[in-house]
């Protein structure tokens, strides 16, 4: 009689180790996975020509529908600043004890609208590009990092129209002037980081986006734009003593101080702390990393439900 050799069926178990070490024998991974950090990096360094040319786009296309075309990303800011100026430079008197006040004015203006533009187009990031999300493979960071470069390269235009403004108001040209470049540089890392923050949040809550412009107003009025932070906290306020330090500390007043002291101050002779830029390298350090490392985490999530 002769014998029938039966061979056992594999399990399901057995066959997904003999598939999963079949793909990792030929560097197969799982579709959407997280790279490792310093793959993440790696990826978005190669797609920086992407970041650059998509930020480039968004800004010439926001313009686009109107007559004056990109000769509002100047006028924008300026006719904010102008605003500022009557409210609260003439009508509440906050121009008095200032020197150069429109310079100080338009300065403070500029530098907030960029911290405040990267994380206002950051929050809708994620969320506002759910099709390209979608569509396309590539790191989600590309997204809020190239906003933010976009709302650079608006400041840079702006900065053209503030030198006019700073020639004609008599500040002269100084050597004090190359220090905006290490100021931007920070703050371009601080506002990608906190971008960063946002795009996770505004991803997973949309409804966040209706919020952050009020949340932003309220940062804008104790940040020191409109005014200088030591006449509003002096003796004659009523405030706590500790609120001044606190707010001369907090990111958005250290970047304006700083990019004030390059353009303006240093013409009169004002010397600047030297743990003001500790607090703009602290700030740049623990916002951009700390946002990277946060909106990396949840990569795999972003586009789903």
């Amino acid at each position: 009689m002769s014998q029938v050799l039966h061979t056992p069926p594999s399990t399901p178990a057995a066959t997904d180790v003999d598939l999963a070490a079949l793909a990792a024998r030929h560097g197969l991974t799982v579709s959407g996975a997280r790279p490792s950090l310093p793959e993440y990096v790696r990826q978005l360094w190669a797609r920086r020509h992407f970041i650059t040319a998509f930020a480039t786009a968004k800004l010439t296309a926001q313009y686009s529908q109107a007559k004056l075309g990109q000769v509002w990303q100047v006028m924008t800011p300026l006719l904010n600043a102008a605003v500022y100026y009557f409210i609260f430079g003439v009508l509440l008197h906050t121009k008095k004890g200032v020197p150069d006040y429109i310079p100080f004015l338009v300065t403070g203006v500029f530098i907030w609208t960029f911290t405040q533009s990267s994380i206002l187009t950051g929050t809708r990031a994620i969320s506002g590009n759910l099709g390209l999300v979608r569509a396309l493979h590539f790191p989600r960071a590309a997204l809020p990092i190239s906003f933010c470069l976009q709302q650079l390269q608006q400041l840079l235009f702006s900065m053209a129209a503030l030198v006019v403004i700073l020639l004609c108001f008599g500040v002269p040209v100084s050597a004090s002037w190359v220090l905006a470049i290490p100021a931007l540089v920070l703050q371009f890392c601080f506002n990608a980081g906190f971008a960063m923050i946002m795009a996770r949040m505004g991803a997973k809550t949309p409804d966040i986006a209706q919020l952050m412009p009020f949340v932003l107003r309220t940062w804008m009025y104790v940040s020191g734009v409109m005014w200088n932070i030591d006449k509003l906290t002096g003796q004659h306020s009523g405030l706590p003593s500790w609120v001044n330090p606190v707010l001369k500390a907090q990111p958005a007043a250290v970047y304006i101080d700083l990019m004030r002291y390059a353009l303006i101050d240093s013409f009169h002779a004002r010397q600047l702390p030297p743990h003001v830029w500790l607090l703009a390298a602290g700030w740049a350090l623990v916002l951009g990393v700390g946002g990277f490392i946060y909106f990396w985490k949840a990569e795999e999530t972003y586009g789903r439900g």
